[in-house]
């Protein structure tokens, strides 16, 4: 109620981007200290039913997640367990430092409940972010069950538009990452609709060379590929058949919309802009997508289902179409922090919290 009828009304009147940085702020400083963890805790920390879950050999304590594209500096590891999540997917993380796209790089749809997302990878750059991660204390997420994944991307610059340089970006990261062994799972992110040189890895034909070149890179972690949600069935199942190939473990379904014609209400957006639409548009595709992955595929895949969870019912019906996990951003902007709570109390009533197993 504090955040629906008070901070949230406050916030929207202030630049996205602004509040985004704002609260990141916030977070860290609230995870710098006991008690403040402690009080978060408190207020919104999950301590119902056992709802945990192995994936992967990795233990979540939840099986809700904070998706890439929040915390993309991986700041706030330290705060993130007391609000009842799981785990968390930093990034993207890329090569070499990101600025970002020129702004706007956030535009709220609110009657749509949406974001149009253009943040252009923004990050710091993986060898820094290796560096934070390695000196964070851990006292706070140690014994909690909260895991920490990585999203990679390749740079958002024009050096890294010839394929070979592409491929040689995702290596580095990857390999520093595991080189330092960073992160509990990683995520290959070649969705990502706002970049320099769009999406060439969509293309089943070049998709092999990225992936061949990462399996020879030694990892004893889970590998998966974060999946666009806007291409044809025949597309998304090639890509799905060269995953398989190369045996990676399985994938996020899936990346923003870039769909802007499936907005209920098309005026609320600028005439002209660039991309992708984050919550409500994307519950539908993401989740028929992961219904036809789990479908066709069996248990072979694990699926993060992402997108569109602004509610329990919607977060129920990843789990029912098959995902093991379920990962959310905008929804806790439109709901706020007590959303996760919301969702693993619904998702322990579901079976007795089986839904999904």
């Amino acid at each position: 109620m504090l955040y629906k009828n008070i901070l949230k009304p406050l916030m929207f009147r202030l630049d996205p981007e602004y509040v985004h940085d704002r609260m990141t702020r916030n977070g860290v400083m609230l995870g710098d200290h006991s008690v403040t963890r402690a009080a978060i805790e408190a207020l919104y920390g999950y301590h119902g039913p056992d709802i945990s879950r192995t994936v992967d050999g990795i233990k979540y304590r939840t099986p809700f997640l904070l998706s890439a594209g929040f915390d993309y500096n991986g700041q706030l590891s330290r705060i993130l367990p007391h609000i009842g999540l799981g785990g968390e997917e930093i990034g993207s993380v890329t090569a070499r430092p990101c600025p970002g796209n020129p702004k706007p790089r956030l535009t709220r749809l609110p009657k749509n409940r949406s974001i149009i997302v253009n943040k252009g990878l923004r990050n710091e750059g993986v060898d820094k972010i290796i560096a934070r991660l390695k000196s964070t204390p851990r006292e706070s997420v140690a014994g909690t069950g909260f895991v920490t994944g990585i999203s990679i991307a390749r740079t958002n610059d024009a050096l890294s538009v010839p394929i070979d340089k592409g491929i040689d970006d995702y290596c580095y990261s990857f390999e520093r990452l595991n080189r330092a062994d960073v992160g509990d799972y990683y995520t290959i992110n070649i969705s990502c609709p706002n970049a320099f040189g769009a999406e060439a890895f969509n293309d089943p034909k070049l998709l092999p060379q990225l992936l061949g070149a990462l399996k020879a890179i030694p990892t004893k972690k889970p590998v998966y590929v974060k999946m666009p949600i806007n291409i044809p069935w025949v597309q998304f199942e090639s890509l799905l058949k060269t995953i398989d190939r190369f045996g990676l473990d399985g994938v996020v379904i899936g990346n923003l919309n870039k769909d802007y014609d499936s907005l209920e209400i098309r005026e609320e957006a600028p005439a002209s802009y660039q991309g992708g639409l984050s919550g409500k548009p994307c519950a539908h595709p993401s989740t028929a997508l992961i219904a036809k992955t789990r479908d066709l595929y069996g248990k072979r895949f694990t699926i993060i289902g992402a997108g569109g969870v602004m509610s329990a019912e919607t977060a129920l019906e990843k789990f029912e179409a098959g995902a093991d996990l379920v990962q959310l951003i905008t929804g806790m902007i439109y709901e706020g922090p007590g959303l996760i709570k919301k969702l693993c109390t619904a998702y322990a009533g579901q079976s007795g919290g089986t839904i999904g197993a």
